[in-house]
């Protein structure tokens, strides 16, 4: 949802002491610069970093101009660029900007900068439409007064930007965007109470959106609250799992305290060809188990189960239930061989154990729509959810998220 994300990129990896908020580590070893141009280069990077985008831009430009193979300051102008563009009130000129921000990021990306902002950045940029125009609502006098509360933001004159987001607000009350910016800019004014009330707001109009839980959670670790800013990025990924922005948040979250997020796959083995023996590698226990999982596969593909369970649907699709059927059903074989003493051990040394402890905690669901998650899937997703909010959170919370570690 490019109108709720552009205005803020930046991780909360941002606060770790002697990093860049572009975190990209690293610079083209081709650049040289004389005295001169590293000392305004520390200068516009030093403001960039501080939020004063406007005031960095000229020295972007021309730092941009000298070494056009310098990707940080790429991505600095770039991010500058659409700070600028919000300020503009010819919206040709201000779609411009936008459109040449974007190549920039292209450039940068091509030249090897994987920071997150530039990740972050190039994904809601791609999302512009083709006239360039950023969209906050269809009544034409809350989008003239949200885009001149962002034009105010943008020059950091948040007392201003308050009043336009406001009267967005008293024009049309289920704004979400005005009610997101309205936090996010008493967070800017180190006003944490108002901020997270306004976080909190946004939240209750739109829960299925990321953007305000992750805004908080940048705000919460920035005074230090891990474990409130790991609630609101498990609630992040709810809102939005396929939303590339709230893992890298994730992930942000987790080396900020030297920990790691836990990549949840279980090893399916291949079924050999014309057979659904699977796991000719496997022990003859555990086949039995896969053998159960490609049964089930085959009658959901060849069987008619899918037609059977989607009539309204004319062609075949990979979708929740006949992968979360098929794991089950290969659960309940690893559940008897665990049983069993004379095969426990082999299920319990194998990569197959976590299947077993998702199927006793009741989490395979959530575990294929979040790690096994394609297109045919993913259209399970907002029903599940619907219905099973609470599964979800437990499932990244128990399986994902790592938890905060323990400081002495």
């Amino acid at each position: 949802m490019l109108v709720h994300v552009l205005r803020r990129l930046f991780l909360v990896l941002a606060l770790v002491p002697g990093v860049s908020l572009l975190l990209t580590g690293q610079e083209s070893p081709n650049i040289s610069r004389n005295a001169s141009d590293q000392g305004a280069r520390q200068k516009a990077m030093a403001l960039f970093n501080e939020g004063k985008r406007l005031e960095a831009l000229p020295l972007l430009e021309e730092l941009a101009r000298k070494n056009p193979k310098d990707g940080e300051v790429l991505v600095a102008l770039a991010a500058s660029l659409v700070e600028h563009a919000a300020t503009l009130a010819d919206a040709d000129a201000a779609a411009e900007e936008r459109f040449r921000a974007r190549a920039l990021l292209q450039k940068a990306s091509a030249m090897g900068n994987p920071s997150p902002l530039a990740e972050n950045l190039r994904q809601l940029l791609e999302e512009l439409p083709a006239n360039g125009a950023i969209k906050f609502s269809d009544n034409p006098e809350v989008q003239k007064v949200m885009s001149a509360g962002e034009a105010a933001f943008a020059r950091r004159e948040f007392d201003e930007a308050l009043k336009d987001y406001a009267k967005a607000l008293e024009l049309e009350p289920a704004n979400y965007s005005a009610a997101l910016f309205t936090a996010n800019t008493y967070d800017k004014k180190n006003d944490f109470a108002k901020a997270a009330e306004w976080y909190e707001r946004s939240i209750r109009m739109d829960s299925n959106v990321e953007t305000a839980y992750r805004y908080f959670a940048d705000m919460l670790a920035k005074q230090g609250d891990m474990a409130k800013a790991r609630s609101m990025l498990i609630h992040a990924a709810v809102a939005e799992p396929y939303n590339k922005m709230v893992w890298r948040e994730i992930r942000a979250w987790a080396i900020i305290n030297k920990t790691a997020f836990n990549i949840v796959v279980v090893g399916i083995p291949m079924p050999p060809k014309n057979d659904l023996s699977a796991g000719e590698k496997e022990s003859a226990e555990l086949s039995s188990a896969w053998r159960a999982y490609y049964s089930v596969k085959s009658e959901w593909k060849k069987g008619g189960r899918f037609a059977m369970q989607f009539p309204q649907e004319a062609e075949y699709r990979h979708s929740l239930p006949e992968e979360s059927e098929a794991l089950t059903a290969a659960a309940r074989v690893l559940e008897q061989l665990k049983a069993n003493p004379k095969t426990a051990k082999s299920v319990a040394d194998n990569p197959a154990a976590l299947l077993l402890k998702l199927h006793e905690a009741g989490l395979i669901d959530p575990y294929v729509l979040f790690s096994l998650g394609d297109d045919g899937i993913a259209k399970n997703y907002i029903a599940y959810r619907a219905k099973n909010r609470d599964k979800l959170e437990t499932y990244m919370d128990k399986f994902v998220m790592p938890p905060v570690p323990v400081t002495h």
